[in-house]
């Protein structure tokens, strides 16, 4: 076939008018850096960087379906996507599958419009902390806590103390504190949309996706593939970026990646997954999931 007549069959007006590419960011999982599986902007940030870099770009959707964790992670993470939207003037959309409740609320926010499905939780906008207390286990076993410290408030809620006023009255401190940065985030982004007054939206309830509409926390409801077509037209390529983690629990385990004792230091990266898991399950089941 002479070059001439190759020419006239290629489809040379998707040449001159490609259709517009929309970058799909997954962001599942528990919010935290010490997580084998947990979303921080370590295991984020080269997808992220993908998801502006493609040819054609017209706009970054994420996809989020996470219960929250860690504020400092949320904020870098939200700061990453919203520093890139301004560089490359590219908008985002964000999407909440079951849930995008409390940090994943704040990656929600590097959204300039919010989505979400009728039934999806949204909201949760507060800080929480949790602990145990073992002062009572120690002194059935006959053992004896001996903790030193140099500064006076090194030492904050030893799970194998009596707990100390003084201790929870800073961990409160601290906690306020963490939560007016996240409330100026929210008033930040949704501005004049929030139509509730803050005592309810700030309280750290949860909202679904419909009702979270009705507060201004959530533009509309919808799903990702039917909003981008109905922005971007029917010719839209939705290019989904890869941000799997590659670590797995199972091959951690001693006694399947060796027929020998496991060692020590095998035995304390399983005693770490496992506690790792416990702690992932427990966030998700605060919301039902």
């Amino acid at each position: 076939m002479g070059l001439r007549k190759l020419l006239r069959r290629l489809p040379v007006e998707r040449f001159r008018n490609p259709p517009p590419v929309v970058s799909v960011l997954r962001l599942n999982g528990v919010i935290a850096a010490r997580l084998p599986r947990g979303l921080s902007l370590a295991t984020q940030a080269a997808a992220i960087e993908r998801a502006f870099a493609m040819p054609d770009l017209a706009a970054v959707a994420l996809a989020i379906n996470s219960p929250g964790g860690s504020p400092v992670q949320s904020s870098l993470i939200y700061r990453r996507i919203r520093q890139l939207a301004a560089e490359k003037k590219v908008p985002v959309f964000a999407f909440a599958e079951d849930v995008a409740a409390s940090g994943g609320y704040w990656l929600a926010l590097a959204g300039d419009e919010i989505y979400a499905e009728d039934t999806s939780i949204v909201g949760s906008i507060g800080v929480v902390s949790a602990s145990f207390g073992f002062q009572d286990l120690l002194r059935r076993l006959g053992v004896e806590r001996r903790v030193y410290t140099a500064g006076e408030n090194k030492s904050l809620l030893d799970p194998f103390r009596a707990e100390d006023p003084r201790d929870v009255e800073r961990l409160t401190a601290v906690q306020k504190d963490i939560h007016e940065s996240f409330k100026d985030i929210v008033r930040e982004r949704r501005g004049a949309k929030l139509t509730a007054p803050e005592e309810r939206l700030f309280n750290g309830d949860i909202f679904t996706g419909r009702s979270a509409v009705g507060v201004g926390l959530v533009d509309a409801v919808g799903d990702l593939r039917g909003t981008m077509r109905a922005r971007f037209g029917e010719r839209v390529r939705l290019r989904l970026i890869d941000t799997e983690r590659k670590r797995r629990f199972l091959p951690r385990l001693p006694f399947l990646s060796s027929a020998r004792a496991p060692s020590p230091l095998a035995i304390a990266d399983m005693v770490g997954d496992l506690a790792a898991a416990v702690e992932e399950r427990l966030t998700w089941s605060r919301f039902g999931l």
